[in-house]
């Protein structure tokens, strides 16, 4: 079956009643038979028939064994977390996720878990710093907001020999341009917010895992903490999916065509996309990934705060806000958005400027979106012009 295929014909017709569309159980509890005896469902929070249906859904286009909804891509990273004990480590992409570095900072270390950040591009970094104690090997590939790409089946070898679990986040290509499993990771983590449901109205979190002994972890963890995906935004989830092969398809398509705009801009500095064949991953993730994505970040030869501040605040078809992956583009300034929380030291490490815009591409017309940028560099240029003639 053709991939795309796979991703609307996955759970078919209701067997009960024959409905194309998924139904949506709205219910808190189940009625029983019999004492503990019921139709394997009982309480929404330990199993609902429209989140199971997602579940199985994420496991089959993953290709894992087992499939389990969150509340948001941040629970889902939780439930994983709380596989570990005390003493035990986690080697970490170092350019990560803003809200991943606040969990692990803020909220895993006290309780005695180690984390070390290194540059994952260089399968080496992994090799010099994992050791007996590291549990988890934490990897985003593509990175945010860099794009930095890691490669996976190096990594997992690696951590193989140590007895390591690989997780890796896959909320920036979704199953349908990358497969972590079938690649040697352990266990995928999304924030099924963003590409999967894709419509930017839900709030959503998913983990896949490879082997059922995983599976049952988190599946208890799912059930003991409580943070499950309610029925609606679990059907939400399942609709956003159905046509996230032909939005993404575009939204790549797009992605290509802004950042070799951006390539050639006086203003810009860096573009940073996997798909232009100077990115220092571009091999990688061509033999990794089936395309390379829908956002594209750049920054500005004079890195100057203001420049990135003003031009994010003058596109007219990118809407500022936060989040990526939705219909429409969405611009952001991850040094004042995304990664304000993350101390300045770090952000410039990993390649975080004062000018750095992060754009995420809807399904627009590619024209459109690089005459709205084209006005906005103008009036960055404008502003530049002003300020010079006052001096």
């Amino acid at each position: 079956m053709n991939e795309a295929t796979r991703f609307i014909h996955t759970l078919g017709a209701d067997p009960l009643t024959g409905a194309i569309s998924v139904p949506i159980y709205q219910t808190s509890t189940f009625v029983q038979e019999a004492p503990g005896i019921n139709r394997g469902f009982d309480y929404s929070r330990s199993n609902n028939p429209t989140r199971r249906q997602l579940e199985k859904l994420l496991a089959e286009l993953e290709n894992g064994c087992a499939g389990f909804a969150f509340s948001s891509g941040l629970a889902a990273i939780d439930s994983v977390l709380k596989t570990l004990s005390s003493g035990d480590e986690i080697l970490a992409v170092e350019d990560i996720y803003g809200g991943s570095f606040r969990m692990f900072e803020h909220v895993y270390r006290k309780f005695g878990i180690r984390i070390r950040y290194v540059d994952t591009q260089e399968p080496a970094n992994v090799f010099d710093h994992i050791n007996a104690k590291t549990k988890l090997v934490w990897l985003e590939t593509p990175t945010n907001p860099t794009l930095k790409i890691t490669d996976i089946e190096s990594i997992s070898l690696i951590a193989k020999e140590y007895g390591a679990l690989v997780v890796v986040d896959n909320t920036f290509l979704s199953p349908y341009l990358q497969k972590p499993l079938d690649l040697g990771a352990d266990i995928v983590v999304h924030s099924a917010t963003k590409y999967l449901a894709g419509h930017s109205d839900v709030i959503a979190g998913a983990v896949i895992v490879k082997d059922e002994e995983l599976a049952e972890k988190i599946k208890f963890h799912q059930n003991a903490s409580g943070a499950v995906l309610g029925p609606f935004d679990s059907w939400l989830t399942i609709r956003g999916i159905q046509t996230l092969p032909l939005r993404i398809t575009k939204q790549c398509e797009n992605a290509k065509k802004v950042a070799e705009f951006l390539h050639g801009h006086p203003l810009v500095k860096n573009v940073y996309y996997p798909g232009l064949e100077g990115h220092k991953n571009h091999k990688v993730a061509k033999r990794q990934q089936r395309d390379f994505g829908g956002v594209v970040s750049f920054d500005f030869k004079e890195d100057l705060h203001e420049h990135g501040r003003r031009f994010v605040c003058s596109t007219k078809y990118f809407q500022l806000a936060e989040s990526l992956g939705g219909l429409k583009s969405l611009i952001c300034h991850p040094t004042d958005m995304t990664h304000k929380s993350t101390p300045v030291e770090i952000k410039r490490k990993v390649g975080v400027t004062d000018s750095l815009i992060r754009l995420s591409l809807g399904i627009e017309d590619a024209d459109d979106l690089i005459l709205d940028l084209k006005q906005a560099f103008e009036v960055v240029e404008q502003h530049k012009k002003s300020v010079l003639a006052s001096r």
